[in-house]
């Protein structure tokens, strides 16, 4: 059957009892936590390897219990609440941004359906739950989240936090959309938007070989997504003090720290099952062992994904600085969503191609065509622009006045500033007031000295 037509078998999912769905669901949650422990730490000492430095080494072995150091420090800090903040959306805000990052690791995959692990002597799946649309739910509760930076960034009375939950909602709109469209080019190859069955699409390649452009732009919009640097303009200190969250302290920023990392943990664990083939062994451990899949090893080689993926963002922050947040916008709506989109467009094509048996150098000659036909396009459509630029005239500059509304304003592009009096240097005037032979006076200074010359 073709991959286009697969259709998705969750009859193996709904049947374990209520005490092994939380059994599991405790699992998913202490993943995540300890995992984002983990992350803190590895994140510190590798900048500090970066930089040169120690990092953290005082609290456990090598310092591995900082971050549980920082979170027990925060729970124990003051709760300050400010004065002009509406205390119920202020309160609700973080728990908002944290629960939605939570949700997604549902539907992740740590093993394959068909191969049940025996928990307490009942056979069950390594997946908490599955759905013919698990990708559309993953999409749907990342989008929730934004509400909680949001909300934090209005209901704290108060403008930088404002200013970071507006530049949030913003990126969060120029970066989903191409998000969703990496996200299809994956539903067109597997046939399916569940997860099991996307990771099971993938036995004999994965697909960050059959679609990398997919997989580039999932890793770019992943940043945005998770506010991460270079992408961290919400949370810019240089421009917002601290952005959407300067008014929170205690828990309640800890619970804002915590949704960012758990994100970070769910946009790579979501890349991972898209892109690298989720549980599944690298191809030259599965090549000669065959177990590599079986058991509990596949969670092993889905948790060192995982952490390479993390590892990429902990690098992406020690190596890239902040870009502007113009640079930001015409990133996302200038260059992803229009690559997404035509990539999109190619895949869908390269897929009917492949649905009405076309072979592989036919597909490959229809693209080819295209391809060249866009690219002769955006060719007439320069040389044409570049004439006209060519045959404008350059208007005269608009004259300027300094002082028109009453008070001094600096010129607008294209204005250029009335000429400024030479002043004299500090020479002429010590020759001024020595009555040296080499200075002349401007003018006449009253009716006595005209008449005296």
């Amino acid at each position: 059957m073709s991959p286009f037509l697969a259709a998705e078998d969750l009859s193996m999912f709904g049947r374990d009892p209520w005490w092994l769905v939380v059994v599991k669901a405790v699992f998913c949650f202490a993943f995540l936590m300890v995992t984002v422990l983990f992350s803190i730490v590895w994140e510190r000492k590798v900048v500090a390897w970066m930089q040169l430095r120690v990092g953290p080494n005082r609290h456990g072995p090598w310092g591995m219990l900082q971050s549980l150091a920082d979170g027990i420090k925060l729970m124990l800090k003051e709760d300050v609440v400010v004065k002009r903040a509406d205390k119920v959306v202020y309160i609700l805000a973080p728990v908002v941004a944290a629960i939605p990052a939570f949700m997604a690791i549902a539907v992740i995959p740590f093993g394959p359906a068909g191969n049940e692990v025996s928990i307490f002597g009942h056979r069950t799946t390594m997946q908490l739950t599955d759905l013919p649309i698990a990708m559309l739910y993953i999409l749907a509760v990342a989008s929730v989240g934004i509400y909680g930076i949001v909300l934090a960034g209005w209901s704290s009375g108060s403008t930088y936090p404002l200013l970071g939950g507006l530049r949030s909602a913003a990126q969060m709109i120029s970066y989903e959309i191409a998000m969703g469209a990496a996200f299809a080019s994956v539903f067109l190859y597997s046939g399916s938007m569940s997860t099991s069955t996307i990771v099971e699409q993938q036995s004999d390649r994965w697909y960050i070989l059959l679609l990398p452009v997919s997989f580039i732009l999932y890793i770019v919009t992943m940043v945005g997504e998770t506010n991460r640097a270079p992408f961290d303009m919400p949370e810019s200190e240089g421009d917002l003090v601290g952005g959407f969250n300067t008014e929170y302290s205690s828990i309640k920023f800890a619970l804002f720290m915590l949704a960012e990392y758990v994100n970070m943990v769910t946009v790579s664990a979501v890349a991972t099952t898209l892109f690298l083939g989720g549980w599944r062994a690298p191809w030259p451990i599965s090549g000669f062992w065959e177990g590599a899949n079986h058991g509990w090893w596949p969670m092993l080689w889905f948790v060192v994904k995982v952490q390479l993926l993390l590892f990429f963002f902990i690098w992406l922050r020690g190596t890239l600085p902040r870009v502007r947040y113009d640079q930001l916008m015409k990133l996302g709506w200038k260059v992803l969503l229009p690559v997404s989109m035509v990539w999109l467009m190619l895949v869908a094509t390269m897929r009917t191609l492949r649905n009405e048996n076309y072979g592989f150098t036919d597909i490959a000659l229809y693209v080819a065509g295209g391809l060249i036909a866009v690219l002769l396009i955006s060719f007439v459509v320069d040389v044409f622009r570049d004439k006209a630029k060519k045959a404008e005239v350059p208007a005269e500059p608009a004259g300027f006045d300094p002082m028109a509304g009453g008070f001094p304003v600096p010129p607008l592009p294209g204005q250029e500033l009335p000429p400024v009096p030479r002043r004299r240097s500090h020479r002429e005037r010590e020759l001024i007031v020595s009555g040296g032979v080499d200075t002349q006076s401007d003018g006449p200074r009253d009716g006595k000295e005209a008449s005296d010359g």
